[in-house]
């Protein structure tokens, strides 16, 4: 043991993880922070959004879509042409294939693909029902998918009734027949509703989906307030430079306060989740459902670690900065609320303009957020979540070997 220095600082490593969580535990305000705060908004607002109807205030909002004809038929073409982008819609440039049409709804480049498939003039001009693929975005609320469904349903009817009326017109000898064509029955279209994950028939996102993930990230990232409330104090009172006497290096003190935050950090994430599971029915709103598989909880569980990495990781870097609670306070709350809007927590990303939708990627709570909702609402698995967990660890740790740094230059 004496010639195995990671074992020996085991003793004081645990001595620091329990004094942290000693510290943490006096904290009214940092219990507050991460506890209460985070639960009334997810109380409050998964009811509100679930009041306006599936995020009806995202009518305002830019929905990209575009069309893969593999009919290539004057038909066909007609029906595109009369999809028209307009108001809300913006049409996109054609994929390739299916497949990458599903790849660009995966990664949220556009919100609905309607695919043509082959065939579809033949079925129209037999007076068969014509078959349409939808594919769609499950972060896209109701409302917009079925404003769009509709869209797509009209423009079938109408190619449908101008392809009746010419028939009409060319059999009958007869030019203009608009009356004969309105009573006309519609085709009727199946519309395939596709998760982009594993090709799965998917459900639609409630209000309660999109305001647990979101709070409970915002709330993950808000460890920084105990974090800099402790951190400053030791500074003030002399702890960091008693324990630096001892030949404690700086990068042990960071250790120590790392794993203790860690876990509280995945309490707060029990406790928002259970208060969606059980809380928001009880007061009236939707229950928040959870994969049942194991794979999906692990992957899950592992979207939850890399967030408190990252935010604990974030919140030393603050603490490391600030010279009192009120640096830190401003530093690390500002941030946050930076880090909210940009990131789709505050708006999420799909009610925002087409021109800031890029912008979220920026934000760690953006990949958070994407994390969690690959597995909630799109079947995902571990490796479906594994960019966004590497992108959120690789932040944490960053923000750890940069405070390391600092510490060393202040010092020199």
């Amino acid at each position: 043991m004496p010639g195995n220095p990671p074992l020996r600082a085991l003793p004081r490593l645990a001595a620091l993880w329990k004094k942290e969580l000693l510290a943490f535990a006096r904290d009214r305000h940092g219990l507050a922070a991460l506890f209460i705060m985070p639960l009334v908004f997810i109380l409050v607002m998964s009811l509100a959004l679930a009041g306006t109807g599936d995020f009806s205030g995202g009518r305002h909002a830019t929905i990209a879509y575009a069309v893969l004809d593999l009919d290539e038929t004057p038909l066909s073409r007609a029906f595109g042409a009369q999809l028209s982008p307009g108001g809300l819609l913006v049409k996109r440039a054609a994929p390739p294939d299916e497949t990458d049409a599903r790849r660009q709804v995966e990664a949220g480049k556009i919100a609905f693909a309607v695919v043509i498939p082959q065939g579809f003039a033949r079925e129209i001009g037999a007076n068969r029902t014509p078959s349409l693929r939808l594919l769609l975005d499950p972060a896209v609320p109701g409302a917009l998918r079925d404003g769009f469904r509709q869209r797509v349903e009209a423009a079938a009817m109408q190619v449908g009734f101008a392809y009746l009326l010419e028939r009409l017109e060319t059999d009958m000898m007869i030019p203009g027949l608009p009356q004969i064509a309105g009573n006309a029955a519609p085709p009727n279209m199946t519309l395939e509703a596709v998760g982009g994950d594993n090709g799965k028939t998917i459900a639609l996102p409630s209000a309660v989906q999109q305001s647990v993930p979101a709070w409970l990230i915002f709330s993950m990232f808000f460890v920084v307030v105990p974090i800099s409330a402790v951190f400053i104090g030791e500074r003030q009172h002399g702890t960091l430079q008693r324990l630096a006497a001892q030949r404690v290096p700086f990068s042990l003190v960071l250790a120590g306060k790392f794993l203790p935050f860690v876990l509280v950090n995945q309490a707060q994430a029990v406790v928002m989740v259970m208060a969606g599971c059980w809380l928001v029915p009880l007061c009236g709103g939707e229950a928040l459902v959870l994969p049942h598989n194991a794979a999906a909880l692990a992957a899950l569980w592992l979207v939850s670690l890399a967030v408190s990495v990252a935010a604990v990781g974030w919140a030393l870097f603050i603490a490391s900065l600030a010279r009192s609670s009120e640096q830190a306070t401003v530093l690390g709350g500002v941030g946050n609320i930076l880090m909210g809007a940009a990131g789709g927590i505050m708006v999420p990303r799909f009610v925002m303009p087409a021109a800031m939708q890029p912008w979220t990627r920026l934000s760690p709570m953006d990949w958070a957020l994407d994390g969690f909702h690959r597995v909630m609402l799109r079947h995902g698995g571990i490796a479906d979540v594994l960019p966004a967990v590497l992108a959120l660890a690789g932040f944490g740790l960053a923000a750890l070997v940069v405070t390391v740094c600092l510490h060393h230059r202040a010092r020199t």
